[in-house]
């Protein structure tokens, strides 16, 4: 279960690899915004490079735009790569785009990045488009400029919408966009915590400061944990709905968040 993705630009070897034993879940290697034109190409190359083995960690790559000049040589270059663990594919807008990457890329794993508007409206579609498509995530400062919203509550509807969009569909919780500031961790953890209660599941992150604050903010406390091992002795014990000491109703939903809340237990 990952809830820790450590961005680093494709076009500095020597950040990825310090990205790689950074102690994050998964890297994702930046071929996009991190890049300038100028260096899209050795980017793509060293890329390339690192992926013919498998490394220590997961390895996702973030693509160029689909609509633009560097796309289809990234996904050229990187399809069938040993040690590629997925495709994140940035300003997606329609589950015809999300079709097409995947009939080139042969059941590679595809994360699909909304940035717009239009994105988040045909989050759904998006989100069914596939087989291949494992996640949704918001890019949010694309879409701040977007929508025109300077506030962050502005962005509220939007990630509810991605994080519904994606259980409709089956998906796993989507990961939280990245915290800006790197050295306002208070402001990073609160914001995790906020995150938490609408529904995402782990954080991208832009520097190794910021992964403990995440990992902390989505693992149980213990609390949650004592709670959901007497919820799961309760079923045990009484097949159906039962009503705990303290009021609370156990039914299949409730036994399956606690299922949840120890999965992230034991993973930790």
């Amino acid at each position: 279960m990952i809830l820790t993705w450590l961005y680093a630009p494709g076009d500095r070897p020597e950040v990825v690899a310090k990205a790689l034993r950074a102690g994050a879940d998964a890297v994702i290697v930046d071929l996009e915004d991190a890049v300038p034109a100028s260096r899209k190409e050795y980017a793509r190359a060293a890329t390339a490079e690192l992926l013919t083995a498998r490394p220590p960690v997961p390895v996702h790559v973030r693509i160029n735009a689909l609509e633009s000049p560097w796309a289809g040589a990234d996904l050229t270059a990187l399809a069938g790569l040993h040690g590629l663990a997925g495709l994140r594919l940035p300003k997606v807008s329609s589950p015809e785009q999300i079709t097409r990457v995947a009939e080139r890329t042969g059941g590679v794993a595809l994360y699909a990045l909304l940035e717009s508007a239009l994105g988040v409206e045909r989050a759904y579609e998006i989100a069914r488009s596939h087989q291949a498509l494992r996640g949704l995530a918001l890019g949010e400062a694309d879409l701040r400029a977007d929508l025109g919203v300077s506030a962050d509550t502005g962005l509220d509807w939007p990630r509810s919408r991605v994080v519904v969009a994606a259980r409709a569909a089956g998906l796993a919780p989507p990961a939280q966009s990245v915290f800006p500031d790197i050295r306002d961790v208070e402001a990073l953890a609160a914001s995790c915590e906020r995150g938490r209660g609408m529904g995402f599941l782990g954080r991208a992150a832009i520097h190794p400061r910021q992964l403990p604050v995440i990992e902390r903010a989505y693992l149980p406390r213990p609390e949650e944990v004592s709670a959901a091992e007497e919820v799961i002795s309760a079923a045990r014990r009484t097949p159906g709905a039962v009503a705990l000491p303290d009021g609370r109703l156990v039914d299949p939903a409730v036994v399956a968040a606690a299922h949840r809340t120890l999965s992230l237990h034991h993973r930790a």
